[in-house]
């Protein structure tokens, strides 16, 4: 049984080794990615001023606010967002993963000796 587990969680480090870098995972990792970050950044978030701020300074604002939509937020949320989905993968293995050792576990058990 002890063969039995090693070689599952041998097969669960290759599938996790194959989803972070085989050429065709990582490319379909990526479309993910990039359609989770369009469809997050597309969203339309609204801040109020509690008292309505002179045109120099809601100017100043507006500016800062589009700096940070187009030149800051892309790349952080595009790592956030790509962390969440290898780590979502990751836990997909590990469930396989466990199905498969309570699987041996189950036959094990039905196939040992009654007393």
């Amino acid at each position: 049984m002890l063969k039995k587990f090693q070689d599952l969680l041998h097969q669960y480090k290759l599938e996790v080794f194959h989803t972070e870098h085989d050429k065709q995972s990582a490319e379909e990792i990526a479309t993910e990615c990039m359609q989770t970050t369009e469809e997050i950044l597309e969203e339309k978030f609204h801040y109020h001023f509690h008292k309505l701020p002179d045109a120099g300074r809601a100017e100043i604002i507006n500016m800062i606010n589009n700096y940070t939509r187009e030149a800051i937020l892309p790349p952080v949320v595009e790592k956030i967002v790509r962390r969440q989905v290898v780590l979502e993968k990751r836990i997909d293995a590990l469930v396989h993963l466990m199905e498969q050792m309570l699987e041996v576990l189950s036959s094990q058990h039905d196939t040992s000796p009654q007393v």
